[in-house]
């Protein structure tokens, strides 16, 4: 298969992310097809689109025209053999890996045998998910980042025998929906992006449990510090502007005193056992009750717009 071959996308999973990913590919002009077990899910899925839309509009990162077309490229399906003639399948279900392999043995099983399948996870094995598919060369993981229609980049995991073909082929697809996408050499769990994000949220939370900062104080440092240059230069460019020399001898000493538990710190079993899981209970780290849980979201939202509007003037 060929990019330009490539017309219609079916995507499996309506929820948050499923949902974001039919919104970019729907506003590009593909085909998109949106499957799950329940019409209840479909219709959340349609109001959640119209969500999304309603921001990007807003913001003046769509057109009136634009929205039109991706109401008019989407349709949604409880039947999964609608999902026949896709040229690419995005998963996007529950993580729970026998959920996914049972899954893509039913979908290789009613797809053209050029159907490119794609997992959409944000941490589990590659190669475990398409453990029960036949032709393995055709399957990928991607991992679009929530919120998928504000969010660029895009991961792209190769599983042991995924093809070259299929790697180039997709990043021109990303390419096309204005994602900016990275290959994941070998299957790792959490790739390239979380293994980051959890190295610096374990240290976050080490910092907290031991007394060093408080959780705000914590959060402030790494906006306005480390955080404040990430959009910009990544880590490793960091290291060479600031001198490979340097940064080593501060990794010598300081290595040995940051976190290393295989285990969640204790800190988070006690939030969990008391119910405070964050903004979907209106406690964690932080309060967010009288509204303050969808303030956080709003306020989230404005500035990751913000920066997205920073890359595409770029």
């Amino acid at each position: 298969m060929k990019f330009a071959d490539i017309k219609v996308i079916a995507i499996s999973g309506a929820g948050t992310m499923g949902s974001g990913i039919a919104q970019i590919f729907a506003k590009k002009g593909y085909q998109v097809i949106v499957s799950d077990i329940k019409e209840e899910f479909l219709d959340k899925s349609k109001n959640l689109i119209k969500v999304f839309n309603s921001s990007l509009l807003e913001e003046g990162l769509m057109t009136k025209e634009e929205e039109e077309k991706v109401y008019e490229n989407i349709k949604f399906t409880t039947n999964v053999q609608d999902f026949k003639d896709a040229d690419i399948v995005i998963e996007a279900i529950v993580e729970k890996l026998d959920i996914k392999q049972n899954y893509w043995k039913e979908i290789e099983a009613i797809t053209r045998p050029d159907t490119i399948f794609a997992t959409n996870t944000s941490g589990l094995s590659v190669n475990d998910i398409s453990a029960k598919v036949e032709k393995k060369d055709r399957f990928i993981g991607t991992h679009f980042w929530n919120p998928a229609h504000i969010i660029p980049l895009v991961e792209l995991i190769r599983a042991d025998a995924t093809s070259d073909e299929i790697v180039d082929l997709l990043k021109e697809v990303m390419d096309d929906i204005d994602k900016v996408s990275v290959v994941v050499l070998k299957d790792a769990y959490g790739f390239i992006g979380n293994r980051l994000q959890f190295a610096a949220f374990r240290e976050a939370v080490n910092i907290v449990e031991r007394g060093i900062a408080t959780p705000e104080d914590v959060d402030k440092a790494m906006k306005y510090g480390p955080g404040f240059r990430y959009p910009l230069i990544g880590p490793l460019e960091t290291a060479d502007l600031g001198g490979l020399d340097t940064f080593y001898n501060i990794s010598s000493y300081l290595f040995e005193d940051l976190a290393d538990t295989k285990t969640p710190q204790e800190i988070l079993q006690k939030l969990i056992d008391k119910d405070e899981l964050g903004v979907k209970t209106k406690k964690g780290f932080y309060d967010y009750s009288d509204g303050k849980d969808e303030e956080a979201i709003k306020n989230r939202d404005k500035m990751l717009f913000e920066m997205l509007k920073y890359i595409y003037k770029k």
